[in-house]
């Protein structure tokens, strides 16, 4: 039955005799256009099994025939939609029996009706009788994933709408409250879209409020819901004192106080991130009481303990079992200390590339106090695709994508120069607009940062052009990090098993517009007047040049990596985004149509965020151990939040300008002009930034038809203020804030959200395994640098320059570290949901025109996934089509489960 899908109603509204009212058919607004809109593509969300609604249920949930002499009062009924938990531990399988016989001797769930109009004599909102869940007791042993219950209420004729629902919880355990429809009224029937657990009364002892699908601007709130629309809001806000419970679902604000562990040793403390000292966007609050050793850093939650995020926050359960039973924190909780204890002091390093092949083929050899029994307890990763129980236990790696179509491509420059546009950090490529190139750094503090790099390094690789008409022709393009690293290289190389430079990346564009590099520059630190601080590396010429030509570009993928995922990834889309979601939250109700359209793009950022603090980016963890700037890791992201992150700057275009990749063009698509055409992470990301950008549009021009709507939305105006005076608010004096005082203003702040939470998110996240898995195409770190002619190393390097660049790579434990957790990082949950796709399409909200917009919006991003695939055949793409070249599909909107380089959920939930 349709209903059975989504209680939308449909088929239960032809057979409700409420929609008859004196014999005359009332028409549900909702439904006009059902046949038009089943017209539309749509890909639908997979669900678990559903308990259907049988016949005889559709049947009780019809209202009964009233005496004539009590016509002022009818009854309406309430199909409730709980989701079960699939997996019960003996705890919770108690406490359900117990709730099963309590509820059959009065400690019941209780539902109340609450009109959209005031009683005229209480001046409070009208109410109906309390109603209580029926059968609970009956169902509790029903196995479906979704069990449906009733309540019915009896509402007098003037009661007006209901749009709002009250809910008591007198059992024990919480529940997962999905969807309630109300039936019997003659606007026909009224949805409850939400998602949410009900906490008991024990830990919370107010009642739920929870509030129809019908969105109201504040100055529309319906009378009789106005004070429940603050109410709610305030308890959302909290007090911000004392400790969070995990079932709270307050939201609030903190700085990142919470990396170090100074309790464990000074090695392990970490300076604060957020304040006038280091700048950082706020995080979640927890309220943990301070460290015994410094009153400033807030105690730690170590895994595998949970951290607290607001209850409706938490991963659902089917991504929790990915999650935990095969991803982070198994990984690092069990795998690794594993693998430490097995790999001997004589094995922690790749003697061959055969080694690194060999975790694909035959894997890690776990042969040190590693027993068959401990093997099998292991709750292993699906990256782990073979277990070999025998004495010489085997863990099998998945072969990364890079090696799929030519095992040999991550040596040859072409594909250095593609991944550079087509690969997992296709945003730090700028186009070189001064040569020699130019650092900001301080003089002063730095000393003279003058480049190494001249002419006569790259004349020979511009085909017959003179330095001064490639940068005319735009032929010349740079991955610049050196005012990333320098000022912390002193302290890099100083950690055990570091080595850096500072490095930039010379690309040639050539005529068939694929990259070419053509120099690479590394830099060191001033350390002394004779020292020789900066090198230029360039193409080889014959073996030994060879051997240290791929030396530096391994240090610039090295340096890239770093920029990826302390900046670009984590930074720019996981932490700048939370004061968003936080803002959203605490200002918006939930009946805020914004809040509605964000809703689906806020989803599992705060928990993904609060499990990095644990166990990626805090002291000792998988950060500071696998990437080159080791325990300095967040000091590099907070430095780049504080010299160059810029909120107007986000945006698609904006961002293509900045870097000077394209030039504003009004007579193009997009209204710019690439100056790579062939650039596959800007032209499918452009698709993408229109589709939002003209759903967003319609949807704000719904709502907000004249300016003065948005300056006087007080939640609306107080989420953006908050956001940015109290989530970035040590960057709130900045003057490139863009304003919120009209509807264009308003898209492009939403557009430029959306777009980082989903696609720019996507682009940077799901191709770290297939792309990073195989380490010498992408290492994370390094441990030696290049040997000078009089080094002593240099000796070694020119008798064996296999060996030595296999040690200058990562070491084996490293490598299976950072392998396992791109691994995690890189995989789809069974219950994403991607970029077109909602919960419950139909009845997301109240607003017809708006559903219909969004199935539009659904259709659109069908249409460019379809354009995506077109382009990875066509072979006048280089970048993206040819003999063993990878198509360019992490833009591409639909993806299954695991590991795909693919799919762009809509929120940041990895």
């Amino acid at each position: 039955m349709a209903m059975a899908k989504e209680i939308m109603g449909a088929s239960l509204i032809d057979r409700s005799s409420f929609l008859r009212k004196q014999n005359q058919l009332l028409v549900n607004p909702f439904l006009v256009s059902l046949e038009k809109r089943r017209s539309v593509p749509f890909r639908k969300v997979v669900r678990g099994p559903t308990a259907a609604i049988s016949e005889d249920l559709v049947k009780k949930a019809l209202p009964l025939p009233l005496p004539a002499d009590k016509a002022e009062k009818f009854k309406v009924r309430a199909v409730v939609t709980v989701r079960n938990k699939s997996k019960q531990d003996f705890k919770d399988s108690l406490v359900k029996h117990l709730d099963a016989f309590t509820d059959k001797i009065g400690r019941n769930v209780v539902l109340q009706l609450v009109s959209t109009e005031i009683d005229p004599k209480t001046k409070a909102p009208k109410r109906s009788n309390e109603a209580v869940l029926r059968d609970w007791s009956k169902k509790s042993n029903v196995k479906a994933e979704r069990v449906n219950y009733t309540a019915e209420f009896m509402v007098n004729s003037s009661f007006g709408v209901p749009g709002a629902i009250t809910v008591s919880n007198n059992h024990q355990m919480e529940f997962f409250l999905e969807t309630i429809t109300i039936e019997g009224f003659a606007c026909g029937p009224v949805h409850f879209f939400c998602n949410s657990w009900v906490q008991s009364r024990k830990d919370h002892p107010g009642k739920r409020i929870l509030f129809s699908n019908k969105p109201y601007l504040p100055s529309e709130t319906p009378a009789g819901l106005r004070s429940l629309r603050e109410n709610e809001l305030r308890e959302i806000r909290g007090d911000g004192k004392g400790a969070r419970k995990l079932c709270d679902r307050v939201y609030d604000f903190d700085v990142y106080n919470d990396l170090g562990n100074p309790d464990r040793g000074i090695e392990f403390a970490r300076p604060t991130l957020g304040g006038a000292k280091i700048p950082y966007p706020r995080r979640c609050r927890t309220g943990r009481h301070p460290t015994d050793t410094d009153m400033q850093a807030e105690s730690r939650v170590e895994k595998p303990l949970p951290i607290y995020v607001p209850r409706d926050e938490q991963f659902e359960e089917s991504k929790q079992d990915t999650f935990s039973a095969g991803r982070l924190k198994a990984v690092l909780h069990n795998l690794i200390p594993s693998l430490k204890a097995s790999i001997s002091a004589d094995n922690h390093e790749f003697k061959g590339f055969s080694d690194i092949d060999n975790l694909y083929s035959e894997g890690v050899l776990l042969k040190l106090g590693l027993q068959d029994e401990l093997l099998k307890k292991l709750p292993l990763p699906k990256v782990v695709s073979n277990i070999q129980e025998s004495n010489r236990g085997l863990i099998k790696y998945d072969t990364p994508k890079i090696l799929s179509k030519d095992k040999f491509a991550w040596l040859r420059d072409d594909e250095f120069g593609r991944q550079a546009i087509a690969g997992i950090n296709p945003v730090s490529i700028e186009r070189l607009k001064v040569f020699p190139p130019v650092s900001n750094l301080d003089p002063e503090i730095y000393g003279p940062q003058v480049s190494a790099l001249k002419e006569e390094h790259i004349l020979g690789y511009i085909n017959g052009m003179t330095v001064q008409q490639a940068l005319e022709e735009n032929k010349l393009f740079i991955v610049d990090h050196h005012d990333a690293y320098l000022p912390f290289l002193d302290r890099i190389n100083a950690l055990d098993g570091r080595k850096a430079y500072a490095t930039r990346t010379v690309f040639f564009l050539t005529p068939l517009g694929t990259l070419k590099p053509i120099a690479i520059e590394l830099s060191l630190p001033l350390s002394g007047p004779t020292s020789r601080s900066k090198r230029v590396v360039t193409p080889a010429v014959d073996a030994t040049t060879n051997w240290m030509w791929q030396l530096a570009k391994a240090h610039s993928c090295s340096n890239d990596a770093g920029v990826h995922q302390l900046v670009n990834h984590w930074l720019r889309t996981h932490a700048c985004l939370e004061p968003f979601i936080l803002a959203a939250h605490r200002q918006m109700s939930a009946m805020h149509p914004i809040f509605k359209l964000l809703d689906p793009h806020m989803r599992y950022t705060l928990e993904i965020n609060a499990l990095a603090r644990q166990s990626l980016i805090n002291a000792d963890g998988v950060i500071e151990s696998c990437f080159t700037p080791g325990r300095y890791a967040m000091e590099i992201s907070a430095a780049a939040y504080k010299s160059s992150w810029r909120f107007d700057m986000e945006n698609l275009p904006a961002d293509l300008i900045r870097r000077g990749m394209a030039v504003p063009d009004p007579t193009k698509p997009h209204g710019l002009k690439l100056l790579i055409e062939d650039y596959p992470y800007a032209t499918d990301g452009l698709l993408i930034w229109s589709a939002i950008e003209n759903w967003v549009h319609s949807y704000v021009k719904h709502y907000y038809p004249n300016s003065s709507l948005i300056c006087n939305d007080r939640e609306l105006q107080a989420w953006y203020s908050e956001s940015v005076n109290v989530g970035h608010g040590d960057l709130r004096h900045e003057s490139w804030w863009p304003t919120l005082a009209n509807a264009d203003d308003l898209v492009s702040i939403l557009t430029t959200l959306i777009w980082l939470a989903s696609a720019q998110h996507a682009a940077l996240n799901f191709g770290q395994y297939p792309y990073g898995g195989y380490v010498p195409n992408r290492p994370p770190l390094m441990r030696r640098l290049i040997p000078e002619q009089n080094d002593p190393e240099h000796a070694n390097f020119f008798a064996d320059p296999q060996k030595y660049f296999l040690s200058a790579l990562p070491g084996v434990l490293q490598t299976t570290k950072f392998m396992a957790v791109v691994d995690t990082l890189s995989t789809h949950s069974p219950d994403e949901e991607y970029l077109g796709e909602r919960q419950q399409p139909s009845i997301w909200t109240g607003d017809a025109q708006i559903v219909e917009a969004f199935y539009e919006f659904s259709a659109e991003i069908g249409r460019i996934e379809k354009e995506i695939e077109k382009r990875n055949h066509d072979i006048g793409r280089r970048n993206r089509c040819g003999a063993g070249v990878l198509p360019y599909e992490l833009l591409a909107p639909s993806s299954g489960p695991g590991v795909t380089c693919r799919g762009v959920p809509n929120s940041v939930s990895i």
